[in-house]
């Protein structure tokens, strides 16, 4: 190892342990606050009507969907924390929630509205004819019922899209400071930040792109280096439990369909007739055989983005899981006897750091998977094969 990369080393494994500590901090706060409100909701004042009562039950179950009958639902818990919203909750103090409303953007027959999610108040109120159902917009009628009948889009910046966007734009600028680092150095050694993203990109290029793809690496580079250095920054933000990270971007299948599209459409596009010809036309089987192998053929093409899609987002979701599980241990024992609950806490923190060491590396590892897969499919597409006629 050079000595840049030991002097970085030396400085990433404490920025770690601080960020480790700050997360089960923020984890374990958040978390005793939720219960505390829940708590203190459960007991509230008994109201005067039948219909106050009605209103009541409603806003303490909004409140605590997680919890019933001062016990935590994991199950609850877990899958809200993983899931999108159209907020990004900040924290929990005493009977406030602190979170950052994001952009509502709904086209309808009456054109595009445009608001905060501030409105629908955590889906206690109706807006503009919207609001809130268990994390979805629902449009809604005079009578406060859903319309199931409405037609509407919902374009609207849930906390994925806005991790993504800020994911971008730290990429954006890492990259531009890099580039400025060897503008400014140019003949000089790089340093810093410049050194650990050369020696990325030179192992994408030198153990990825060239012995996957060939020859022609080159031109699929650039989409490798993006979608690498993509996923990474993404899985490293969505380990860190507070603003700007926290978001499971990565482990939301719909982002990893989309970019399993990219490298589908990226394949079939720039897939030869050697390719092609392998597929529709296997070489060396008989005729009588193509009409069961080009049915498998064209299967196995289809599957690859299956795979792509699937096993980032299954790695990516099962560590949050796994993480968030050993958090809920703490509560779930702790509801039981306060002296178990504090003996399983040491239990679930000392998993829980070592899930997050794991975790940076899953980081790394998903996002190389990826690329590797990726890569191998160009390669793939763009082979060139001789072929005997006669044997």
């Amino acid at each position: 190892m050079q000595p840049n990369n030991r002097k970085i080393s030396r400085y990433l494994i404490p920025v770690f342990l601080v960020l480790l500590c700050v997360a089960y901090g923020s984890y374990t706060v958040m978390g005793q606050e939720h219960h505390t409100d829940t708590a203190i909701n459960a007991v509230s004042a008994e109201p005067t009507s039948s219909e106050e009562h009605a209103t009541a039950e409603h806003d303490a179950h909004a409140a605590a969907p997680a919890h019933e009958e001062g016990k935590v639902d994991a199950g609850k818990l877990i899958m809200e924390h993983i899931g999108d919203a159209h907020d990004w909750h900040i924290a929990t103090i005493g009977h406030s929630h602190i979170s950052i409303p994001l952009p509502i953007i709904i086209k309808d027959e009456a054109g595009v509205k445009v608001f905060m999610s501030s409105k629908f108040g955590h889906g206690h109120e109706a807006y503009e004819g919207y609001t809130l159902e268990e994390g979805k917009i629902v449009a809604v009628n005079v009578d406060g019922s859903i319309n199931h009948e409405a037609n509407f889009m919902d374009l609207s910046i849930t906390k994925n899209v806005a991790s993504m966007l800020i994911s971008v734009i730290f990429l954006c600028w890492i990259m531009l400071s890099v580039a400025g680092s060897y503008t400014r150095n140019a003949g000089k050694a790089p340093k810093g930040m410049a050194n650990l993203i050369e020696t990325l990109i030179i192992f994408i290029r030198d153990e990825v792109a060239k012995p996957s793809v060939g020859p022609k690496y080159a031109k699929f580079l650039p989409y490798l280096l993006t979608i690498f250095f993509f996923i990474f920054i993404n899985n490293l933000f969505g380990l860190i439990p507070f603003f700007p990270g926290g978001a499971n971007v990565t482990g939301n299948i719909a982002v990893t369909l989309v970019l399993a599209i990219f490298t589908f459409v990226i394949t079939s596009f720039n897939g030869n007739k050697s390719y092609w010809g392998h597929i529709f036309m296997p070489p060396g089987v008989p005729k009588a055989l193509w009409i069961l192998l080009v049915p498998i053929e064209i299967i196995g093409m289809l599957n690859k983005p299956i795979v792509l899609m699937i096993r980032l987002f299954a790695n990516i979701t099962a560590g949050h899981i796994i993480i968030l599980g050993f958090f809920s241990l703490i509560f779930i024992f702790g509801a039981m006897n306060q002296s178990l609950g504090l003996g399983v806490s040491v239990l679930s923190v000392a998993f829980t750091v070592f899930m997050n060491f794991l975790e940076l590396l899953v980081a790394f590892l998903q996002a190389y998977v990826f690329t590797l897969l990726s890569a191998l499919y160009f390669g793939s597409a763009v082979e060139e094969h001789a072929h005997e006629e006669h044997h």
